[in-house]
Formats: structure tokens, C-alpha cells, sequence
């Protein structure tokens, strides 16, 4: 089993890095896989609402000059998902949010496994930024993995983050539940519950 650890900070090692290493690190003592795949500094296009990628089927972004595509195929050959990101201005970073939404806007294959998101920040905004990450799995019928509070480590400065001694701990709780949840999942004692069709209802007429 692996999990994909994606690092949305243009920082290739900051403190969104020490982040996901605390729990990818604990993750590897559990047994499972793990690859951080930072995502860079070069632009990431936003969602245009274009629809190809619907036209096209194949679960696949219309525009490929970016990681978009890339970082779906990691995704799909991978168990679970943790997203990682800094916190600007109260959100998380703006290239982490067109990611995710052209990523399962394309339709990859993501249903049914575990995910969660981890942010981090100087001082305020997390919880905002945090709940925001967090949204799309749930439309996405992700597994929502918890630890013991809400997946926030704090840093300023390069390397301070290792010092947020109950954030690591929460990393490496963290790291612990996704581990367990994988190994339930793959046991196949229970079948993935039918879907309904979508039925999509607009209010405005």
C-alpha cells in the first residue's frame, strides 16, 4: 500500500515538508509507502470550465503543460491521499486549490480512498485553510483520516516547524489512523456501498 504525500508549498523543504516527512516517516513504520511530491514553483493553472475533460473521458485535464495530469497518475496508483499546505492569507496556498479542483474535476479515480489535509501557518488562518482542503474529499466520497486535533503544525521561518512539538505528534497520529484505515480497507471484509446516480438540483430556474 502506498499513500501520495503532496508538498503545496513553494518551499521544495519548508515547514510543510517537515510536516508531511513526520508523517510519512511514521507511515514507513507501519508498513506502508509514501512518496512527497512537491508540486513546484512553476504556475498551475486554475480550472476554466471547459469541459474537455469530460468530453475526452479519461480522467485526464485537456491542459497537460502543467503537473495537473502528472500528480493524477500518482494519485491513482496510490492507497490514500495527504495533502499538504502553507496558509496565505487564511487559505491555502492558491496553486494547491486549482490542483486539486482540475484534478477531480477530471474525474480521477479517487473514491473510496482515505485522505486528509494538513496545513500549516505563522499564526492565524489554519482552521479556515484546513476546512477548506478538507471539502473536496468529501464531495469526492473520500474516507476523511483524523488525528488527535485538527492536522495543523505551526512555523514561521524555515525549519521552525520542528519545533511545534504537539503538531509533529498530530502528524505522526495521523500517519497511524491512514495506516489503520488502509489495512481495513484492504481486508475486503465489506463490499464499497452502491452509488446512486448523480441527481444534481439547481435552485435557480
Amino acid at each position: 500500500m502506498k499513500v501520495l504525500l503532496i508538498n503545496g508549498s513553494p518551499r521544495k523543504e519548508g515547514n510543510t515538508y517537515t510536516a508531511l516527512k513526520e508523517a510519512a516517516e511514521q507511515l514507513s513504520k507501519k508498513g506502508i509507502d509514501s512518496e512527497i511530491y512537491w508540486i513546484g514553483t512553476k504556475p498551475v493553472r486554475g480550472c476554466i470550465a471547459c469541459g474537455a475533460c469530460k468530453k475526452n473521458g479519461n480522467g485526464r485535464c485537456a491542459f497537460d503543460d502543467d503537473i495537473c495530469n502528472e500528480v493524477i497518475d500518482k494519485l491513482e496508483a496510490s492507497d490514500g491521499l495527504i495533502v499538504g499546505a502553507p496558509v496565505y492569507y487564511g487559505v491555502p496556498a492558491g496553486q494547491v486549490i486549482s490542483l486539486i479542483q482540475r484534478m477531480f474535476h477530471a474525474g480521477a479515480n479517487v473514491h473510496y480512498k482515505p485522505a486528509a489535509a494538513v496545513t500549516v501557518c505563522r499564526r492565524g488562518g489554519s482552521t479556515a485553510a484546513f476546512q477548506t482542503l478538507q471539502m473536496p474529499f468529501q464531495m469526492m466520497n473520500m474516507p476523511i483520516v483524523t488525528s488527535q486535533y485538527w492536522n495543523i503544525v505551526f512555523g514561521s521561518t524555515e525549519g521552525q516547524a520542528k519545533d511545534d512539538v504537539e503538531g509533529l505528534q498530530t502528524m505522526r497520529t495521523l500517519a497511524d489512523n491512514m495506516a489503520w484505515m488502509l489495512k481495513n480497507l484492504a481486508s475486503g471484509a465489506e463490499e464499497k456501498p452502491d452509488r446512486e446516480p448523480w441527481t444534481p438540483t439547481n435552485f435557480i430556474r
